[in-house]
């Protein structure tokens, strides 16, 4: 007796306790916490396998370090060291200049685009994290990214050895074939350029330079299998999508922009990831909210929260979403030469399922 007694103890104590775990994870749905508070500007964030996470620093607000990685909630280190970080009066090709765009591959390697707005030029470099090393380098040639190009976001399709990149001032998607060190440009006015659409965030309509902020290809992602890109203007409402098949083989891009077509619709956003089950989720920069375009073309918001204040770049890593914020909108560049930025610059994370 006592020990059926005790099995059904037990047994009633993993029923309870598996009932607590499914409870408390349904509650963890939607959780919002803080990753970092920073008093640098966080760019593009990025979280490898084993969770270390990394952030560029946005070039709009200049800081002795361009690139860092998270080491506590109020702390960071220089990456890969010291000696490749600069100031405003050593920019140099050996040196980092304003990288932004940072992504891992399923190498674990983390590639970081350098938009190069002080020397002239772009370069795109991979690192390995546990040595910090350089592993590749690749410079982009002028005839793909002019000295007046803002090459900002990045995929990698390490499967088939391709890098594609977004260019915002002279929109088109940079096409690398690693393997190969050669280079090609998909441009398609249509769907790269802005629409006709303010930016508005808190009753206010943005400005650059005098005028309404138009801001063209920006987010761009791939799915697992690598066989599809897809891409958007910031001042945009749709997603695009383009496969990648005639892309590797060398088409002419006449041909490659027959095959792209709309995804469904977006927000205005400055980020986006899309997940195994081709769900897309957007940085909502006019609602400060994470948003989501499901497979089944619904889109609709999973966390509003005055915490994102302008949400830049957002990852997937596991279970959550990790978001770098930044107030770009209220940066010397959106307003005229004044910060009008208040409080630290956060990367936070979101768990979406």
């Amino acid at each position: 007796m006592k020990s059926i007694c005790l099995k059904l103890s037990i047994l009633f104590s993993l029923f309870f306790l598996k009932s607590i775990a499914i409870v408390a994870q349904e509650k963890a749905i939607g959780t919002l916490e803080v990753v970092a508070e920073l008093e640098v500007t966080p760019g593009n964030v990025a979280v490898s396998k084993e969770g270390r996470i990394f952030s560029s620093i946005h070039p709009f607000r200049p800081s002795n370090y361009q690139l860092v990685e998270i080491t506590s909630k109020s702390t960071y280190v220089p990456f890969p060291n010291e000696q490749v970080q600069s100031t405003s009066d050593n920019k140099s090709d050996n040196k980092l200049d304003a990288p932004l765009g940072i992504i891992f591959d399923n190498k674990n390697r983390l590639w970081v685009l350098d938009v190069g707005l002080n020397i002239g030029h772009t370069r795109l470099f991979a690192y390995d994290i546990d040595t910090r090393k350089e592993v590749l380098r690749f410079d982009i040639p002028l005839e793909f990214a002019p000295s007046t190009s803002f090459v900002q976001d990045l995929v990698v399709d390490e499967i088939n050895g391709f890098v594609y990149l977004a260019d915002v001032r002279n929109p088109g998607i940079i096409v690398i074939d690693i393997r190969k060190n050669e280079f090609s440009k998909i441009i398609d006015i249509p769907s790269m350029q802005p629409e006709d659409i303010d930016i508005i965030i808190d009753n206010m309509v943005h400005y650059r330079k005098g005028k309404p902020v138009r801001i063209s290809l920006d987010a761009i992602t791939i799915s697992v299998d690598r066989d599809t890109l897809y891409y958007g203007p910031m001042n945009g409402t749709k997603w695009y999508k383009v496969p990648t098949k005639q892309i590797r083989e060398g088409a002419e891009n006449e041909e490659i922009i027959k095959h792209i077509a709309v995804v469904g619709k977006k927000p205005i956003c400055d980020g986006a990831a899309t997940d195994e089950n081709y769900n897309h989720y957007f940085t909502n920069i006019q609602n400060n909210s994470i948003d989501v375009l499901s497979k089944d073309g619904t889109l609709s918001t999973i966390k509003k929260s005055p915490f994102f204040d302008w949400p830049d770049s957002v990852r997937i890593q596991g279970d959550w979403l990790y978001i770098a914020t930044n107030q770009i909108h209220k940066s010397p560049a959106f307003g005229e030469g004044i910060e009008r930025s208040t409080g630290l610059f956060r990367i936070l994370k979101l768990k979406f399922k």
